[in-house]
């Protein structure tokens, strides 16, 4: 018997139907995993699930319960919590005071008492944190132990998690599958939602495929690959293949730069005296573990942080001292996806068209701005891209992760750039958009564009990426030809290491 059962739920915004006649169950002690393409329904069925939103018709059953849930604190009492994509913690509190914020009894909370709480839940699913650590000093992964924590600590036994790997490190989602797998043999169901085939096929027990807003399978992980998973999320074959075009590069690169070290946090160097080149007509990946200072070599390229020391030199001049719009006027355009994604590459409250008119409203003549050209403009960035949207007027903190990264990388493309930098650009997409991305950045190498590609995914660096250069801790450590390379070479030299000295 199903610990949870939705049937034939059903919900719209105004004319966009989100989900129609949705049924699936979840089992106790199960990890089902919710697939499908951006925008297909996944985070809306969620979201009904875990009270943030009322289905408009259609049956949610609890524990053979027949359950209505008008808020979050609804399913919280029915055991039932979500750790939503965009964590929802007040960063100036320590981790013990999120955990226990909002619970219920004497006006004096007992320290002790939370934290003896926190330490037995802990105990109990092989978590770890400090309970008295500000969440604003605290790293991705540890926000995320936060957050299972809180839904813990408020008596949830299952568990939704909205792409809970986007912002982890491989190490960081080793971590989490292990006390996910604790959970689940301690009999917490647990619904995660994921666009990376290779995790729901080691992390997940049963997978439900959403397409176009409805539920088109379920089926047994154990017996199924990525290659079906994909055909029932896109509804036919997809390649998965990556092609890799090899030009003929010219003799100078686009792209210098030599002995860059950038400051970092406690004294330590964020970049230490790091050089490399990118040619026009080249795809040049980095890879590295995060924090290995990826972030600093986008900003310190984009003027947004000053080196100590070093040069970079852009079609032969100097832009090292630029201010970010000098360098813009340059050609170099930067889609930098860092982990808050909303809080740099676009204006959560500003709509596709007002986002696209960020990046170009100063070539507009005169002092009068284009508005019905920014629409144009919003427009093929949203049928080019394949952006699920009611209209480019839509706010862009209501799409869904995937769209918003669609609108930031479309954007910048558009803008013609012979230099484009990206920072982890497929993250949050599907399957299908993946793909689409990488053709899209290959079609600019073809143009002759430059293309520094930093990624997390060592598969895709192999197949897409002509070179690789590898990162630790602020150091090149090597760069090494895409066709040629190992995983595993690239993995010790991301911890540091030579693949010789590992004989």
């Amino acid at each position: 018997m199903p610990y949870i059962e939705l049937r034939n739920i059903c919900k719209s915004f105004g004319a966009v139907t989100a989900n129609r006649d949705v049924s699936l169950t979840v089992n106790k002690g199960e990890i089902l995993a919710l697939l499908g393409e951006n925008g297909s329904g996944k985070s809306t069925l969620v979201n009904m699930l875990s009270g943030i939103y009322a289905p408009d018709s259609g049956t949610i059953i609890v524990d053979n319960k027949v359950v209505s849930f008008t808020s979050p604190r609804d399913a919280i009492r029915c055991g039932i919590g979500m750790v939503h994509q965009h964590f929802k913690l007040a960063s100036v509190m320590t981790a013990a005071e999120n955990i226990s914020l909002g619970e219920k009894g004497p006006l004096w909370i007992r320290r002790d008492r939370v934290a003896e709480r926190i330490y037995q839940i802990e105990k109990r699913f092989g978590l770890v944190t400090n309970p008295d650590k500000k969440i604003y000093t605290m790293s991705v992964g540890e926000k995320q132990t936060v957050e299972i924590l809180k839904v813990l600590y408020r008596g949830a036994n299952v568990l939704i998690l909205d792409e809970p790997t986007a912002v982890l490190t491989p190490q960081e989602s080793n971590r989490l599958f292990d006390i996910l797998r604790k959970m689940r043999d301690e009999g917490c169901s647990i619904i995660i939602i994921t666009h990376k085939l290779s995790e729901v096929l080691a992390i997940s027990d049963r997978v439900t495929v959403l397409r176009r807003g409805m539920s088109v399978g379920t089926v047994e992980t154990a017996a199924t690959s990525a290659r079906e998973l994909t055909e029932m999320m896109v509804g036919g074959a997809v390649s998965l293949e990556i092609r890799r075009p090899r030009l003929e590069l010219p003799a100078e690169p686009l792209l210098s730069i030599s002995n860059l070290t950038v400051p970092g946090e406690e004294g330590r160097k964020a970049l230490d005296r790091l050089s490399m080149d990118v040619y026009p007509g080249e795809i040049l990946g980095v890879a590295g573990i995060a924090g290995s200072g990826q972030k600093e070599l986008c900003e310190a390229i984009a003027g947004l942080c000053k080196a100590a020391e070093g040069s970079i030199r852009f079609d032969g001049d100097e832009i090292l001292s630029l201010s970010p719009r000098a360098i813009i006027r340059k050609g170099i355009s930067m889609s930098f996806i860092p982990e808050d994604r909303l809080g740099m590459g676009l204006v959560a409250g500003m709509n596709i068209t007002d986002n696209v008119l960020l990046k170009s409203y100063t070539r507009s003549r005169g002092i009068f701005m284009d508005r019905g050209d920014g629409v144009r403009r919003a427009e093929h960035i949203v049928r080019h891209y394949d952006i699920s949207t009611p209209s480019v007027s839509h706010t862009v903190r209501k799409l869904s992760g995937g769209n918003i990264q669609k609108v930031l990388l479309g954007r910048e493309i558009e803008m013609n750039p012979r230099l484009l930098i990206t920072a982890y650009p497929v993250r949050g997409l599907d399957i299908g958009a993946s793909m689409t991305i990488y053709e899209t950045l290959n079609l600019q190498k073809e143009r002759g564009v430059a293309i520094l590609y930093i990624g997390e995914d060592l598969d895709v660096l192999l197949e897409l990426c002509d070179r690789i250069l590898v990162l630790h801790d602020g150091k090149v450590m090597d760069v090494v030809d895409g066709e040629t390379a190992t995983k595993e070479d690239i993995g010790l030299l991301m911890m540091g290491q030579k693949p010789e000295e590992s004989v």
